[in-house]
């Protein structure tokens, strides 16, 4: 899963726990090269409607922790607009992240996701930059510090992309913070993944480690 931040641009933040404002905006490049796409969130939000399914409202892009519920999202000219209900009467840690978001000591939205098949293209016009048309929304979560999580995304797809693989610590930390895995998770996935690719590399097949686990990234 994917990570893309956004400075939090929150209103109308009530007492019993509602509010609403943006979890994306179009047009904004980030610091991995991705910049979102008007209609990119539109079959994704059609979908889960027709499913009867709804995108989480996380803590800090945490699985364990959800902290509310989505009660609208849609599109318009500026990005993907939200309204939200924190469940403040049903978990300390909502009311926690309510009382945060009164006082805008919350540093922004953040959205997990995934890109389908032909959801993304370079843009033509800007190298290093991917558009993305089409995006599978996992979830929307409220964060304190984006770009810190953002900041380990890029570091690692960085590095991968300078011809290097990352370490296991590196890559642990990125699944702690940016998919939500416990330690001990982070670890076995690591050390059943990342480590034979580690291994193929000092076994002198870098390059076919390399795009293998890039393309794992990138899913």
């Amino acid at each position: 899963m994917k990570i893309y931040d956004f400075a939090l641009d929150a209103k109308a933040v009530g007492d019993a726990g509602e509010f609403e404002g943006y979890a994306s905006t179009f047009g904004n490049v980030d610091q991995g090269g991705d910049v979102v796409e008007p209609g990119a969130f539109i079959e994704g939000i059609v979908k889960a409607k027709k499913d009867g399914r709804t995108i989480p409202m996380l803590w800090q892009h945490d699985q364990r922790e959800p902290i509310g519920v989505w009660v609208d999202m849609a599109e318009d000219t500026k990005g993907l607009y939200v309204k939200g209900n924190l469940l403040i009467d049903a978990d300390p840690l909502a009311k926690r992240a309510h009382g945060l978001l009164k006082a805008k000591a919350l540093g922004g939205m953040s959205i997990g996701y995934r890109i389908p098949a032909g959801g993304a293209e370079p843009d033509e016009k800007r190298r290093g930059v991917t558009r993305l048309k089409t995006i599978d929304l996992r979830e929307i979560s409220l964060v304190t510090m984006p770009m810190n999580i953002e900041a380990r995304v890029t570091g690692v797809k960085s590095t991968v992309e300078a011809g290097k693989l990352p370490t296991l610590a590196e890559f642990e930390d990125l699944l702690r913070d940016a998919g939500g895995f416990s330690r001990s998770q982070a670890k076995a996935i690591a050390a059943h993944g990342l480590k034979r690719l580690i291994d193929q590399r000092d076994a002198g097949s870098e390059a076919d480690a390399r795009s293998a686990f890039l393309a794992a990234l990138l899913r």
